[in-house]
C-alpha cells in the first residue's frame, strides 16, 4: 500500500510531512496535542488499538507507544516517549496495523511480523500470553507443492483475531472467534489459515472490528454466474409449479424427487449461517429486458386490479416501483437459507408486519425520510439483463411487470421484496462449510432453532414492514408454497400482453469497463463482505445474527465502494461518490445519521464530500474536502460531558458529526482512530506542492459527483424517452452515454487513487495522470468523437421536440450542472455545454500539473515529466475544442445543403474542410448552365451537379497542380480509380488552398488518425503531399469487367499496382500482384462453381489480366492441371490430373497443349482401362503414330486416326506373337499383314477381328526352315520403333518453354547476354517470392540460389579448369527448379517417369527409352553450348593445362604401340560426359527396370550358374576356371594376420577386387561403372604382383580367367542389364581405349558364365 519509495529528488519541504497530532476522544473542542518525546520525523502511517498506537516513519522503521503491557523491560511497558521496535530495524516495513492489544507489520518482501498480547493466538503463536517482540509469522499455501510462502500486503487486526491479504488476494486469518471466517470450532487458530469463502474472489482490502471483519471485494464479471436450475438433476420434473386460483396465484416449489435423493445440502445447515438473509432492493433501470415464458397461458378470470391489501409502511428508503429483476443474483442466492417448514415462515411474516404497525403507531409520528438508500439507480452490477431463463424468475417477472406500476412500498431496514420472499423458498446450495456439529441436527431440530432464531430478532425492536400481504394455504406435506393475492388472477390479459411483451429498446448505463483501467486504477466495481459477531447489526445484513463464513452485504452492491473501515461495533464503507454508508451500534451517534442502530447501511449525513475515514472504538472521523481545497475533520460520536455540563443525555454524542477546527495545523493527509483517542497525520504545504495535489484529489472527486450526476438525472432520463427520432440517433446518443459511462467510470477510479495516493508517500511521478496518461487522454478523445458525431447529426436538435417537457422540468437543474449563468440560454445549447464539459477538465489537468511542476527544480526529471504531461493534455484540450468547431462548422453547412442529398452524404464522423459554393472552383469544359458544386469532407470528395451527386473517397484519390504550359491555368488535376478530370479555380490562392486542403486530407485519410491529438512533437509535422504510392480499398461502379469488385491493397496514380486482393460479389476473388490496374504477376484466382458447390482455383502467374506463365488450376470438377498458360488459355507443356482412383475415369495427360486442346507429343495414362498412349496429338484426339502398352503386356505402334488405331501398325503380345499390318479399330486387325509366331512360324494373308477375341485370318502359312529362323527373327524387332514418334520429335514444348525463358524465340537463336539476364531476373524474382515464406526454401537451397548469381566468366583459351567450372555450375542450376535450367530437368524427369512408370514398364519400350536420354542429351547441350559459347563443339578434345602423369604400363602388351588410335591426352567435351552426371541418377529407377524386364531370360539362367560355380571353395574354382597355379594366392592377410590359403578357404582370394567390382551396382552413369571395372582390374593386378614379387605384364588369356573368377565371387544380380546399360550408354569414343577393353572382358566374361551351364 505504501510499498513506493522515496524520491531523492523529492520537494524541500519533506521535513514538514507526515507531522503527528493526537486529541482525545470524546470532546469535540479539545485541541490537538503532539506526541509527547516525538521529533520532527516524517510519520507514513499509523494505528491505534485501545491504550497503544504505532507508528510506521519513512525508511520503514517502527516506533510503539502508549501502554505496553507485553514488554519484558518494566520502564518500556509505560515510555514517555515513543519507542523503536529494534527486531524490525533493517526489515523496511511498508504498513502497519494495530488491534485492541496486539499489532502487526507487513514488510516490503510480504512477511508478517506480530507482537502483544496473544491469550487468543492472534499473534500466530502457540499457547504464550505475550509476544515481547515483533516475531514473523510463516504463511504458507498447503495447496501448492512445494509449500510456498505466502506474501502479504495488507493487515488488520481485530481484538482476538488478525486477518492478512495476500498478493494474490487472498484472505489468511488467525486468533479466535467466528470473525476469523474459517471452517473450525477449534480455537484459538495460530497457524494462520486462508478463508476458503472468498478463494478464488479478487479481494481488495480487509478491515477488523473488535468481533468482525470486513472485505471489500472485486465483483465478479457477469458471465461468471450460474443460472438457477428449472428442473430436478434425478428426475427431470419442473421445480417450481404455479397454480392459478380464483383470486390469487400459488408459486410452489413443492418438489419430492422420487428417486430419494436429498434435494440440497442445506438441509445441514450451521446455525450462524441459518439467519434470513438483508433484504435487497433490486434497482429499477432501463436495462433490465423482462422474459416473460407462462404469462399468457393462465388467462385470468376477472379484468381488474385488485392492489387492496398491499401494505405501505413508513420507512426511510423508498423504492421506486416494485420492479423485479428478471435474473437472480445467485451470489446472494446461494446463502439463501431454504425453510423446510411452513410453520416458521407464518410466524416470521406475521411477526414482521405486526413489528412495523406497532412502531409506527407508538412512535406516533413519520420519521423523516433520508437519503434514500437508492440514492442512484444503475443497474446491479452482478446481474446482466435476464441471462437466465428461470421458470421461477419469468413468474415473478410476469407478476411484478403486471402490478409494478401500481404497488409501492417504503421500508426502513431494507424491505422484503417480492423476489427476496420467492428466494426464501427456492432450494439454493448453502454455504459450504457447516459447521460440524450441526450436521447431525435433523430437519426438526432445524426448524426449532429457526423459529427460535426468528422470535430472537424480532424481539430486537427491528423495524420492518411486509411488502405485500402473504397469505399462506395449507397444504397436507408442509410443503413450501408462495401465494401472491390478485396479482395475475385479476389483472386483464390485455395488461398482461403488455407485462410479457419485450420492452423494443433498452440502454444499459453500467460503465463500459475497460480491462486496462481495472488493471492500473483501483476497481469500483465492488461488494462489501461481512462476518463474525453482529448482536449490534454491525455486520449489515439486516439482523443482528453472527456469520461464521463472508456473506456479502447486498444492498452495498453497486455503490461503488473503495474503502472499509471497521469500529468497536460499528462499520463504515467510503464511497468513490464520497460518501459513506454506516452500520451497526449508534449508542452514541457514531454512525452520523440518527438515534438509532441500523442492520443496514445507510447514509451518513455528512454535509460536504468524504474522503477518508476512521472508526473508532464508539466514535468516526470523516476527513472532507473543503471550499480551499484544504480537508476538515468531522468527528461524530461519544462526547464526554465536561466540568460545567451536567446534563447526561449529552453523554450520548451529537446527532450529526461535528466539525473540529483543525485548519491551522496543514493538510491533514490520513487519520487513525483507537478507543480514547485519534491521531492525524499532517503535512505543511511547503512551496504550494501539497495544496495542489489536494486541489486535483477534490476537483476530481467532485467532478465525479458531476459527471454521476449528469448520467443519472440527465443521460438516464433522456434515454428512457420514447420517440427519440431514427434508430442511427438513438445508436449516436447511447454511444455518447457508454462513452460517457466509461470517461464517468475512469474518473472515478482515478479520484479514489488520488484519495489513496494522498495517504501514502506523494510523489508526484507515480500520479495516475502521468504514469497512464494515454488512458486518459484516449478516454477523452474517444468521448469527444462520440458527442462531435452526435452534434453533427443534428441530434441536439432532434432532442429538442421528445425532450421538451423533460427539459422545461429540468431546467434549473440543467444551468446548475453545466454552469451555464445567461437565462436566456436556450435549453438545447445549455444541453450541448452539459455534453461538452468534460473537455473543460483537460484544463485543470494542465493547469494544476503546471502549479506542481513549479514546486522542483527546472532541471529534475519531475519538473520536465510534469511540464510534458501538463502541455499534452493542453494541447488535446485545444485539439478537442478544434473539434468541436469543426463539428459545429459541418453541422451548419448540413442546415444549408439541399435536403435529399443531406440524408445520403450526412454521416456521423464525416467533417466538412472546404466547399464551393463561393463559385472559386469550377469543372474544366463543363456546360454553360451546369452547376457544378464541390465539397471536401474529411474522407472524401463529393461533386454535387444540380440533385445529382458523387462521391469521391479521399483514400484513392490523387491531387496534382497543372501546369500553366498544360493550358489550364490555376488548374488542379484529380484522378481517381475510374474518373479524371480537371478543377479550374478562380485565383491562385484558391488554387493553393484547395491543393492544400485536398492533399492534407489525403494524407489524414491514409493515417486514419483524424481523432488522435498530436500527442509528442514527431507527429504533429504534417507531409506536404500524400504519397503518390498508397494502400487502400475501393469498390469500382463503372468499370465493366470490375463493376462492383472491391479491390484492397497497393495503388499508383489511381491504379491498382503491387499486391492486393480483388474481391467481386458473386465470389469471384483474385489475391496477388497487379501491374497499371491488371493482374500482372503472381496471383491466385478462385471462382465459385454453383452448380457443384465448390470452386475453381488457380494460382500462377498472370499478365496484363490473363492467365499467362506456369499456373496450377484446379477444376471444381476435380481435374488439375499443371503447367503453361496464355491468354487464360492452356498452352505450352502441361499435365492434366482427371478424377480420383476412385471415379469412374482417373486418367493423366501429360504432353503439349496448344489454344486449350492436347497437340503434338503427349502420354495418356488411362488407368482404368489399364493403357497407356504415347504419340501425336491434335484437337484433342490421338491422330497421327503413336504407341499404347496395356498391363497385360500387349504393344501395339503404329498410326492412329481420331483416337482409334487406323492404318499400318504392329502389334506384340507377351508372348512374342507378332502382328504386321493394317488395323480399322482399337486391337482390331482389318486388312492385309504377316502374323508370326514365337517359333518362327508366320502367316501372310488377310485378317479381320479383335485381338484377343478369335480373327478370322485368309492367307498363307510358312513354316520357315531351322536355318533361316536364326536369321529371320530379329528382323521383326529391328523393326520396332519404326512407326513410333521419333526421340527428337517429343517433348519439344518443353525446351520450348525453356528457350523462351532464356529470351530466345527459336532454339538457339538470341542474345546470350540477353539470356543470362533472363536467369538473373527469374533467380531474384523467385528469391523474392519465396522470401515471405522461407520455409519453402531450406538453407542449402538459399546457398545455390546466391552461387548461382554469379555467371561465370571466360577469358582467354578455353581450358580443363574451365570446363570443370560450367560443370559445377550446371550441377548447381540443374539443383534448384527455380533456375531455367533446372526447373527443364525437372519437367523431363518428370515426363520420363510419366512415360515409362507404372503400365509404361514393358520391356518393348527399352530401346524408346534409351533414344530419349540421348534426345535430351543432344538438346540440353544444345542449350548448353548456348549459354556457354566458348564450350568446343562435340567430341572436341581440351587440352591438358599439366602434362601427364608418368604412363602406367598398360594392361594389353600388344597395343602399346598402337597409341595413335586412341584421342590426343586431354578430355573430350561430350554431351554425355557433361549432362548424363546431373540427368542420369534421376532417370535411373525407371531406366533400369526396363533393362531388368528385357534381360530377364538371360540374367535367369546366368544367376543359376553364379549360384552353382559359387558353391565351390576358392582353390577349387580357380582350378576349374583355368587360372595359372602362379596366380593362385599362396596366403592372405586378414586384418593384419597372414594366413595361408587353404583347400577350405572360400570367399578369401582376390576378396578386395570381388569388393571393389561389387560397386558398379551403386554407380548411375556409364563413366562411373566404367571406372570401377578399371579400378577392379588395378585390384586384381595388386594382389598377382603382391604373390609373384616380380614384374609382369599380363596377357589376355591369363587375365581373362581371373576376372572370371572376380565376377563369379562378386556375385552381381543384374550383371547382363549393367551390361546393356553401358554399352548403350557410354561415350563412344572410349570403346577402343583402355577402358573398352576392360568392358568388353567384363562383357565376355557374362556371356561366357552364362555358357558355364553347358559344362
Amino acid at each position: 500500500m505504501d510499498s513506493k519509495k522515496r524520491s531523492s529528488t523529492e520537494t524541500e519541504g519533506s521535513k514538514e510531512r507526515g507531522l503527528v497530532h493526537v486529541w482525545k476522544a470524546g470532546s469535540c473542542s479539545a485541541a490537538p496535542e503532539r506526541l509527547p518525546g516525538w521529533g520532527e520525523r516524517t510519520v507514513l502511517q499509523a494505528a491505534l488499538g485501545v491504550k497503544h498506537g504505532v507508528l510506521l516513519t519513512e525508511g520503514g522503521t517502527v516506533y510503539s507507544f502508549g501502554t505496553l503491557p507485553w514488554r519484558n523491560e518494566p520502564a518500556e511497558i509505560c515510555p514517555s516517549s515513543p519507542i523503536l521496535e529494534n527486531a524490525l530495524v533493517g526489515q523496511c516495513v511498508v504498513t502497519v496495523a494495530a488491534g485492541s492489544f496486539h499489532n502487526g507489520a507487513v514488510t516490503e518482501s510480504g512477511v508478517v511480523y506480530m507482537w502483544g498480547e496473544n491469550s487468543a493466538g492472534q499473534c500466530a503463536v502457540a499457547s504464550q500470553q505475550y509476544v515481547p517482540e515483533p516475531s514473523p509469522v510463516s504463511i504458507s499455501d498447503s495447496d501448492t507443492s512445494p509449500l510456498l510462502a505466502v506474501r502479504i500486503l495488507q493487515l488488520a487486526c481485530g481484538e482476538e483475531h488478525t486477518l492478512a491479504l495476500s498478493i494474490s488476494r487472498e484472505i489468511w486469518a488467525w486468533g479466535t472467534g467466528c470473525q476469523l471466517g474459517l471452517i473450525t470450532t477449534t480455537f484459538p487458530v495460530t497457524k494462520p489459515q486462508k478463508v476458503e469463502h472468498l478463494a478464488g474472489r479478487i479481494v481488495l482490502q480487509v478491515a477488523c472490528g473488535a468481533f468482525h471483519s470486513l472485505a471489500l471485494v472485486q465483483c465478479l464479471p457477469s458471465q461468471d454466474l450460474k443460472p438457477v436450475p428449472e428442473r430436478c438433476n434425478q428426475c427431470s420434473q419442473l421445480l417450481i409449479t404455479m397454480t392459478d386460483k380464483e383470486d390469487h396465484v400459488i408459486i410452489s416449489d413443492s418438489h419430492c424427487c422420487p428417486l430419494g435423493v436429498t434435494l440440497s445440502e442445506s438441509q445441514a445447515e450451521n446455525q450462524a449461517s441459518t439467519a434470513i438473509s438483508p433484504p435487497t432492493e433490486t434497482p429499477h433501470s432501463q436495462g433490465e429486458v423482462f422474459e416473460n415464458t407462462l404469462v399468457e397461458n393462465h388467462p385470468p378470470a376477472a379484468a381488474q386490479l385488485n392492489v387492496e391489501n398491499v401494505q405501505t409502511t413508513s420507512g426511510d428508503a423508498i423504492s421506486s416501483q416494485l420492479d423485479i429483476v428478471g435474473t437472480t443474483d445467485m451470489s446472494s442466492a446461494r446463502n439463501i437459507p431454504s425453510y423446510p417448514d411452513t410453520q416458521a415462515v407464518n410466524e416470521y411474516v406475521q411477526k414482521l408486519s405486526d413489528d412495523s404497525k406497532r412502531e409506527n403507531s407508538e412512535n406516533g409520528e413519520e420519521p423523516v425520510p433520508s437519503q434514500p438508500l437508492v440514492e442512484e439507480t444503475i443497474p446491479n452490477l452482478h446481474s446482466p439483463p435476464t441471462t437466465s431463463n428461470s421458470v421461477l424468475n419469468s413468474l415473478v417477472v410476469s407478476c411484478a411487470s403486471a402490478v409494478g406500476v401500481r404497488v409501492a412500498a417504503t421500508y426502513e431496514a431494507g424491505a422484503l421484496s417480492l423476489k427476496k420472499v420467492m428466494n426464501f423458498y427456492s432450494i439454493a446450495p448453502c454455504e459450504p462449510g457447516a459447521q460440524a456439529g450441526s450436521s447431525a441436527v435433523g430437519p426438526e431440530g432445524l426448524k426449532d432453532s429457526r423459529e427460535e432464531q426468528v422470535k430472537q430478532e424480532s424481539m430486537q425492536g427491528k423495524k420492518s414492514s411486509s411488502l405485500v400481504d402473504i397469505r399462506e394455504e395449507e397444504s397436507e406435506g408442509g410443503s413450501r408454497r408462495l401465494s401472491l393475492p390478485g396479482l395475475l388472477s385479476q389483472v386483464s390479459p390485455r395488461l398482461l400482453r403488455k407485462a410479457a411483451r419485450v420492452k423494443t429498446r433498452t440502454v444499459v448505463l453500467t460503465p463500459t469497463y475497460s480491462g486496462e483501467a481495472d488493471a492500473l486504477l483501483p476497481s469500483l466495481r465492488t461488494e462489501v463482505w461481512t462476518w463474525g459477531k453482529g448482536k449490534e447489526g454491525q455486520l449489515g445484513h439486516g439482523d443482528v445474527l453472527p456469520r461464521l463464513q463472508p456473506l456479502c452485504v447486498k444492498c452495498l452492491d453497486g455503490k461503488e465502494v473503495i474503502h472499509l473501515e471497521a469500529g468497536g461495533c460499528h462499520s463504515l464503507a467510503l464511497t468513490a461518490k464520497s460518501q459513506v454508508y454506516s452500520w451497526g451500534s449508534n449508542t452514541f451517534g457514531q454512525l452520523g445519521h440518527c438515534d438509532f442502530p441500523t442492520t443496514v447501511p445507510r447514509l451518513a449525513k455528512v454535509n460536504s464530500g468524504v474522503w477518508s475515514i476512521a472508526a473508532g472504538q464508539d466514535y468516526s472521523l470523516f476527513l472532507v474536502d473543503t471550499e480551499d481545497f484544504q480537508p476538515g475533520l468531522y468527528y461524530s460520536g461519544r462526547q464526554d460531558p465536561t466540568e460545567g455540563d451536567s446534563l447526561p443525555e449529552n453523554h450520548s454524542g451529537p446527532k450529526t458529526p461535528v466539525l473540529l477546527s483543525c485548519s491551522k495545523l496543514g493538510y491533514i493527509s490520513r487519520v487513525t482512530a483507537g478507543k480514547d483517542s485519534y491521531l492525524a497525520l499532517v503535512d505543511k504545504n511547503i512551496m504550494g506542492y501539497i495544496a495542489s495535489l489536494h486541489e486535483l484529489a477534490t476537483t476530481e472527486r467532485r467532478f465525479y459527483s458531476k459527471l454521476s450526476d449528469i448520467k443519472s438525472q440527465i443521460l438516464r432520463p433522456l434515454l428512457s424517452l420514447d420517440n427519440l427520432g431514427t434508430t442511427s440517433t438513438v445508436q449516436l446518443l447511447q454511444e455518447v452515454a457508454s462513452r460517457f459511462s466509461k470517461l464517468c467510470y475512469l474518473i472515478g477510479q482515478h479520484g479514489a487513487s488520488l484519495s489513496s495516493f494522498l495517504h501514502g508517500i506523494k510523489e508526484a511521478r507515480s500520479l495516475a495522470i502521468l504514469k497512464h496518461a494515454s488512458l486518459f487522454l484516449d478516454s477523452y478523445t474517444e468521448y469527444c468523437t462520440s458527442t462531435t458525431n452526435f452534434l453533427v447529426m443534428g441530434g441536439f436538435q432532434l432532442l429538442a421536440k421528445p425532450a421538451i417537457d423533460f427539459l422545461n422540468k429540468s431546467q434549473e437543474l440543467l444551468q446548475d450542472l453545466s454552469e451555464v449563468t445567461d437565462e436566456n440560454t436556450q435549453l438545447i445549447e445549455i444541453l450541448n455545454t452539459l455534453f461538452f464539459l468534460p473537455t473543460r477538465r483537460l484544463h485543470n489537468y494542465a493547469e494544476v500539473l503546471l502549479k506542481l511542476a513549479t514546486c522542483f527544480e527546472v532541471t529534475s526529471p519531475e519538473y520536465q515529466k510534469l511540464q510534458d504531461s501538463s502541455s499534452c493534455y493542453e494541447s488535446l484540450a485545444l485539439h478537442l475544442g478544434r473539434k468541436r468547431k469543426e463539428a459545429e462548422y459541418t453541422l451548419g453547412f448540413w442546415k444549408t445543403f439541399p435536403g435529399k442529398m443531406t440524408d445520403s452524404l450526412r454521416r456521423p464522423e464525416r467533417r466538412l474542410l472546404c466547399e464551393s459554393s463561393n463559385r472559386a472552383l469550377s469543372l474544366q469544359h463543363a456546360g454553360r448552365f451546369s452547376v457544378n458544386w464541390f465539397i471536401l469532407f474529411n474522407d472524401a470528395l463529393v461533386h454535387a451537379q444540380f440533385s445529382t451527386h458523387h462521391v469521391f473517397p479521399l483514400a484513392t484519390l490523387w491531387a496534382e497542380p497543372l501546369s500553366e504550359e498544360a493550358g489550364a491555368v490555376n488548374g488542379l488535376k484529380i484522378t481517381t480509380p475510374e474518373e479524371q478530370f480537371t478543377l479550374i479555380s478562380s485565383t491562385p490562392q484558391e488554387k493553393t488552398k484547395w491543393l492544400r486542403a485536398i492533399s492534407q486530407a489525403v494524407d489524414q485519410a491514409l493515417r486514419g488518425t483524424s481523432d488522435l491529438p498530436p500527442y509528442g512533437s514527431g507527429s504533429s509535422i504534417q507531409r506536404q503531399e500524400p504519397p503518390i504510392s498508397r494502400s487502400a480499398k475501393y469498390t469500382f461502379y463503372k468499370d465493366s469487367r470490375l463493376k462492383d469488385a472491391t479491390y484492397d491493397g497497393r495503388w499508383f496514380s489511381g491504379k491498382p499496382h503491387g499486391r492486393g486482393v480483388l474481391k467481386w460479389p458473386d465470389g469471384k476473388r483474385y489475391s496477388g500482384m497487379f501491374r497499371n490496374g491488371l493482374e500482372d504477376g503472381y496471383g491466385e484466382y478462385r471462382i465459385p462453381n454453383r452448380a457443384l458447390n465448390k470452386e475453381d482455383h488457380y494460382a500462377g502467374h498472370w499478365k496484363e489480366g490473363r492467365m499467362c506463365g506456369q499456373g496450377v488450376y484446379s477444376y471444381a470438377s476435380g481435374e488439375v492441371f499443371e503447367g503453361c498458360f496464355q491468354d487464360n488459355m492452356r498452352h505450352g507443356h502441361g499435365l492434366l490430373r482427371s478424377g480420383k482412383l476412385t471415379s469412374s475415369s482417373p486418367s493423366m495427360f501429360i504432353g503439349q497443349w496448344v489454344m486449350d486442346k492436347k497437340a503434338g507429343y503427349g502420354v495418356f495414362d488411362d488407368i482404368t482401362r489399364g493403357e497407356k498412349y504415347m504419340g501425336m496429338w491434335q484437337d484433342d484426339v490421338c491422330q497421327g503414330n503413336g504407341v499404347v502398352v496395356t498391363q497385360f503386356g500387349l504393344y501395339y505402334e503404329g498410326n492412329f486416326h481420331l483416337n482409334k488405331m487406323m492404318g499400318n501398325g504392329v502389334l506384340l503380345s507377351e508372348d512374342d506373337t507378332i502382328y504386321e499390318g493394317e488395323f480399322s479399330d482399337d486391337w482390331t486387325l482389318s486388312g492385309k499383314g504377316t502374323l508370326t509366331m514365337p517359333n518362327g512360324d508366320y502367316i501372310e494373308g488377310c485378317f479381320s477381328g479383335e485381338w484377343g477375341s478369335g480373327i478370322k485370318i485368309t492367307g498363307t502359312y510358312f513354316k520357315p526352315s531351322l536355318y533361316e529362323s536364326d536369321k529371320d527373327k530379329p528382323k521383326v524387332f529391328r523393326k520396332l520403333g519404326n512407326l513410333a514418334v521419333r526421340a527428337d520429335e517429343k517433348w519439344k514444348a518443353v525446351f520450348d518453354e525453356c528457350w523462351r525463358q532464356l529470351g530466345c524465340e527459336n532454339p538457339g537463336q538470341g542474345d546470350v547476354w540477353k539470356a543470362w539476364d533472363s536467369i538473373a531476373v527469374a533467380l531474384t524474382a523467385s528469391r523474392r517470392q519465396h522470401r515471405d515464406s522461407p520455409e519453402i526454401l531450406s538453407r542449402s537451397q538459399t546457398q545455390t540460389l546466391e552461387s548461382l548469381e554469379f555467371i561465370p566468366q571466360h577469358v582467354g583459351a578455353f581450358s580443363v579448369e574451365k570446363y570443370d567450372d560450367i560443370r559445377k555450375y550446371l550441377i548447381k542450376a540443374c539443383d534448384t527448379p527455380l533456375h531455367p535450367l533446372g526447373r527443364l530437368v525437372e519437367t523431363l524427369v518428370a515426363v520420363y517417369r510419366m512415360t515409362y512408370v507404372g503400365v509404361g514398364a514393358n520391356r518393348r519400350l527399352l530401346q524408346e527409352a534409351v533414344k530419349e536420354i540421348k534426345s535430351y542429351l543432344k538438346r540440353l547441350f544444345q542449350l548448353v553450348k548456348f549459354l556457354f559459347p566458348e564450350l568446343p563443339e562435340e567430341g572436341s578434345t581440351i587440352p591438358l593445362s599439366a602434362p601427364l602423369p608418368t604412363e602406367r604400363k598398360s594392361f594389353c602388351p600388344g597395343k602399346s604401340e598402337s597409341r595413335s588410335e586412341s584421342p590426343e591426352p586431354g578430355y573430350v567435351v561430350t554431351s554425355s560426359g557433361l549432362l548424363l552426371p546431373v540427368l542420369l541418377p534421376r532417370l535411373y529407377p525407371p531406366l533400369f527396370m526396363l533393362y531388368a524386364l528385357d534381360n530377364d531370360r538371360e540374367e535367369d539362367i546366368y544367376w543359376e550358374c553364379v549360384l552353382r560355380l559359387n558353391k565351390q571353395a576358392d582353390i577349387a574354382l580357380l582350378g576349374f576356371l583355368g587360372v595359372q597355379r602362379k596366380f593362385w594366392p599362396v596366403t592372405l592377410s586378414i586384418l593384419g594376420e597372414t594366413k595361408k590359403v587353404l583347400p577350405t578357404t572360400k570367399d578369401a582370394c582376390f576378396a578386395s577386387a570381388v569388393e571393389c567390382l561389387q560397386q558398379i551396382s551403386t554407380t548411375f552413369t556409364p563413366s562411373d561403372k566404367l571406372k570401377v571395372i578399371q579400378q577392379t582390374f588395378e585390384e586384381i593386378s595388386q594382389s598377382v604382383l603382391a604373390s609373384l614379387q616380380e614384374d609382369f605384364l599380363w596377357s589376355m588369356d591369363d587375365l581373362f580367367p581371373v576376372f572370371l573368377y572376380v565376377v563369379l565371387r562378386a556375385r552381381i544380380r543384374n550383371l547382363g542389364s549393367e551390361v546393356h546399360l553401358i554399352e548403350d550408354l557410354m561415350d563412344p569414343y572410349l570403346q577402343h581405349g583402355e577402358q573398352g577393353i576392360m568392358f568388353t572382358t567384363l562383357k565376355a566374361c557374362y556371356f561366357q558364365i552364362q555358357r558355364e551351364k553347358l559344362n
